[in-house]
């Protein structure tokens, strides 16, 4: 059985697109109920300590007040698991006790007949609070840094090949130099929110969710209820970024609210909240150390990556597995360290480990190549490894060096000056940063189920969700592609944990893990369908090969016969013909080193009187396997790039180490790159498929492109101006202080 209509890897638009634009898409906190209620969160203003006195009654009694849930009366919850198998489908109970393990932790739920009722409410309720010493600072606790038991999935916090101290202590040319990264909050377009309803004894929850399948299993959990009385929907997700990996207070509230007062209830956090109930990327330490020739050939390779955790729920920040696979070295130790602090919870946001991590190994082997006197790109080349340098094992694609080169040359890196302040444009020091990216690739287990009606058209369903990065339409594009139908005729439903089970949206593994789990459920029904078509006695196709035949234009064609499909699943029954197709990784993810790659190229201004750094122009050049969609895959890579010169350039969440909470809470003093930091960016994508990976040759995009493009642009400001920024972010009065000496 052949392809035929060739739709997957176009630049298609996005099929919902219209919903999304003229507002009809639907997201959690929007869902309409009848007579909902609506809730309004109190969280704590201490780091540490408990709840003296609330005055609920006092607020419980006042006009369109329907319910003051605290502590003292929320109903009995499953406990914490703080070490779980999984952290993202553990229970999450709120208000279970009069503990405060940190700023900002859920206190109180203000219930009302409207949301102003509810906020007036939560705003008038007085928390008295014991306060208790607490741990804040980073700096301050590294002296008492642990190591983890593992790291999340599994992987051994720190590694060893050969003799790295013997070999960097040898080396002819010696770097070891030290980088900080801050806190990060993932502040998507879509705040938190939640409805609840219940119908008898069966509970209902609209949440903003990445992970429909882990939100159902932890809201069941917590509720101690069969997760057959629980039904989760996300069906539009504004952007998650790792902060709808859990579930939060919102959806938990929600739900023991709606069974109190036996009506919807509605709970949505505050953009200020977010900042304190949900997650947020841990600051980290690293000390990298590289030793080489003068050839550059590197003989030894060390990241040793401190990071932040929550005292309340560990979490690591994998900074240093990137330096695992990058670069070749006979000699090489990685290490990963904790220092618990008495913070919010810290957990994943874009691309977690390499995208701090590479903010330091990239801007390392930039300082490297000046010590060397080497082009920063040949030094890459000079490392480039034969197989995985830990593993040992070959990698089923590697197109770094394609990557590198095809950028160098589309960029102009031959007119790169290395001496720093040597291009001049006005009073701008023009320079240009490269570094390279990587990002693992993975495949999780995932099911999907596609039926064809007697009208022809095709239904999806996977608890899938779309984050705004184009599910649907890639989905749709590949059903049709494989079914040869218009994609007018296809509809994917995503977001129902009714439907078949998938890994949900992140880690950059949902396209590819649901895309081959529908791939296998289209391939079972074009089977089916072929069956019927070479065996039915009123089919035109009776007796033909089944291998020969060809799925085009809503047909199925065999040596100049044909007959529409619509007819021929019509005949098979009411119902249509349907199959469920399934995805999981097999041996191909031991036996090789799975990787996506880039290349960076940045080209900075910077004012050689203020200091002032100005991103001119700024490419990518990526190879994830097979693109699925060019449109929506360039979108997230550039997305992905901008969040890179968010991090080199603004991005900062500041914490007050006397309390423990972030200052800067609200999008007015979280600094991110507006339309007039970004005026020159594109993203380019090599021609790859990784047939190791899985049936589409695919790979994950979402995350790879912030990886690497915060250093590149690091290594951008150093060649502009001669000063090398080693705490991110890169502001003005950090270049500033070294510029007068720098040129």
């Amino acid at each position: 059985m052949a392809d035929a209509a060739h739709v997957i890897g176009q630049p298609i638009d996005r099929v919902d697109g219209k919903l999304k634009v003229t507002g009809k898409a639907v997201y959690s906190a929007d869902t309409p109920a009848a007579r909902p209620a609506f809730g309004v969160m109190v969280t704590s203003t201490i780091g540490q300590g408990r709840i003296a006195s609330i005055d609920s009654a006092k607020v419980a009694r006042a006009p369109g007040i329907l319910l003051v849930m605290t502590h003292e009366n929320a109903p009995k919850q499953a406990a914490f698991e703080p070490h779980g198998a999984d952290r993202h489908a553990r229970p999450k109970p709120q208000l279970v006790d009069d503990r405060i393990a940190y700023w900002g932790q859920p206190v109180a739920l203000v219930v009302g007949e409207t949301f102003e009722a509810a906020q007036a409410g939560a705003r008038s309720l007085t928390v008295s609070y014991e306060t208790a010493p607490g741990k804040y600072d980073f700096e301050a606790g590294r002296s008492a840094a642990y190591q983890p038991k593992s790291l999340n999935g599994g992987t051994n916090p720190d590694s060893k090949v050969g003799n790295f101290d013997t070999a960097f202590d040898s080396a002819a040319t010696r770097i070891d130099v030290t980088y900080s990264t801050p806190y990060q909050c993932q502040m998507p377009m879509e705040p938190h929110g939640s409805l609840a309803f219940w119908r008898g004894d069966r509970l209902t929850v609209h949440c903003a969710a990445q992970l429909v399948d882990n939100a159902h299993t932890s809201i069941a959990a917590t509720l101690k209820l069969p997760k057959e009385r629980v039904e989760v929907i996300s069906e539009f997700v504004g952007g998650g970024f790792g902060g709808k990996l859990p579930i939060f207070a919102d959806a938990i509230l929600a739900a023991l609210a709606a069974r109190e007062l036996k009506r919807p209830v509605k709970v949505l956090l505050t953009r200020q909240q977010m900042f304190g109930v949900t997650t947020h990327r841990a600051a980290s330490s690293q000390r990298v150390r590289l030793g080489s020739g003068g050839d550059g050939v590197l003989a030894a390779i060390g990241h040793d990556a401190v990071t932040q955790s929550a005292r309340a729920d560990e979490y690591t920040e994998a900074a240093a597995t990137c330096t695992r696979s990058l670069y070749a070295g006979p000699n090489r130790e990685t290490s990963h360290r904790l220092v618990g602090l008495d913070l919010p919870i810290a957990d994943s946001m874009r691309a977690p480990g390499e995208a701090v991590g590479l903010l330091a190994l990239e801007q390392a082997i930039d300082e490297l190549a000046v010590s060397l006197d080497m082009d920063p790109i040949e030094l890459r080349l000079k490392n480039e490894p034969s197989e995985d340098p830990e593993k040992h094992i070959p990698y089923s694609t590697r197109s770094l060096v394609k990557c590198l080169l095809d950028g160098a040359a589309r960029f102009g890196w031959e007119k790169r000056n290395p001496k720093p302040g040597s291009t001049k444009d006005g009073h701008w020091l023009v320079g240009m940063g490269v570094a390279a990216a990587i990002r693992p690739n993975y495949l999780r287990p995932a099911q999907a189920l596609v039926r064809m009606d007697g009208g022809g058209r095709v239904d999806v369903r996977m608890d899938m969700t779309d984050i705004g990065t184009g599910s649907y339409t890639i989905f749709t594009q590949i059903v049709a592609d494989l079914l040869g139908v218009p994609m007018e005729n296809v509809t994917v439903q995503l977001g129902h944990s009714s439907y078949p089970k998938t890994p949900g949206s992140g880690g950059s593994f949902g396209a590819a893990s649901c895309g081959a789990a529908l791939h296998d459920a289209c391939l079972k029904l074009r089977e089916a369908m072929a069956h019927a078509a070479t065996t039915d006695p009123k089919s035109a196709l009776r007796g033909a090969d089944p291998r020969g035949l060809v799925f085009a234009g809503g047909r199925v064609e065999s040596q100049g016969k044909s007959e529409p499909l619509n007819t021929l699943v019509a005949r098979s029954g009411r119902t249509g013909l349907a199959a469920i197709g399934k995805a999981a990784p097999g041996d191909t993810y031991k036996q090789f080193s799975q990787q996506s790659y880039g290349a960076h190229f940045v080209e900075v201004g910077v004012d050689e009187d203020s200091g002032e750094v100005r991103v001119r122009r700024m490419l990518g050049v990526f190879g994830a396997g097979r693109i699925l969609n060019a449109k929506t895959a360039r979108s997230q890579l550039i997305g992905g790039m901008i969040w890179g010169v968010s991090a080199a350039l603004h991005e900062t969440a500041e914490l007050d180490t006397r309390y423990g909470g972030f200052v800067n809470n609200d999008l007015a003093g979280y600094h991110v790159p507006v339309h007039a930091d970004i005026p020159d960016i594109d993203a380019i994508m090599v021609e790859e498929f990784d047939d190791k990976a899985n049936a589409l040759g695919s790979k994950g995009v979402g995350e790879l492109g912030i990886c690497g493009a915060g250093a590149a642009v690091a290594n951008a400001v150093y060649n502009a101006c001669g000063v090398r920024v080693r705490d991110y972010p890169i502001t003005v009065d950090k270049v500033l202080a070294g510029l007068p000496t720098a040129i």
